[in-house]
């Protein structure tokens, strides 16, 4: 048990409960549109974050996440514009349409992997089994404006997401900006999930 790391234990009367995460780095949680995109790969991987919950020493969720910060817009933008060989005025065009999605609810693409199926409900809202919220460093909780499922054939949302597992829901997660969780002064943002059964969290660190 000591190598994981505990996050929140939520109801322990089903035994013994842990969250495991790992070291991942740092970002610029800034609201600024990149003057070059970078690549996509090195970008979505420094944007994925990924939490395992393990109750009984049995993993029963494991969470995966990309917070779709400017950044990964912008550099999601200038590869799929590459990809449909977009060029001059209709690449510009592309590139300004995801600057301007930026300015939007936050987004994230979360992939959930969990023991029992029937547990894999964040697009059921407050039926869920889960408590899906995003927190700024204050310590702010933000739930959700709307988790549904991204229903794009598998081999789409892995080529985008290569994180996806093999036996991951993905869904899209949008929330309200009634808090501020970008900005020059943000240290870190967090992704929780917690049920009767335990929690797990990830997190986005600053530079």
């Amino acid at each position: 048990m000591r190598s994981y790391i505990a996050l929140i234990v939520l109801g322990l009367t089903l035994g013994e409960i842990s969250a495991c995460s790992v070291a991942h780095p740092v970002v610029r949680l800034t609201e600024d549109w990149p003057a070059a995109p970078r690549d996509y790969a090195d970008v979505v991987a420094e944007w994925t974050r990924k939490a395992e919950l393990r109750v009984d020493y049995q993993e029963a969720c494991e969470l995966t996440a990309t917070l779709k910060s400017p950044e990964w817009r912008a550099a999601h933008a200038a590869q799929d514009a590459d990809h449909r060989g977009l060029t001059g005025e209709a690449r510009a065009q592309h590139l300004q349409q995801a600057r301007a999605d930026a300015v939007g609810p936050y987004e994230l693409e979360i992939m959930l992997t969990t023991w029992d199926r029937r547990e894999n409900d964040i697009d059921r809202g407050k039926k869920s089994v889960w408590r899906v919220v995003l927190i700024d460093e204050a310590g702010h909780e933000i739930e959700a404006l709307e988790i549904i499922k991204d229903r794009r054939p598998t081999f789409v949302v892995r080529a985008e997401f290569p994180a996806l597992g093999q036996f991951a829901t993905p869904y899209i997660a949008r929330f309200p900006r009634s808090v501020a969780i970008l900005g020059p002064n943000a240290k870190q943002v967090r992704l929780r999930m917690s049920s009767p059964r335990g929690g797990l969290e990830v997190t986005w660190r600053a530079q």
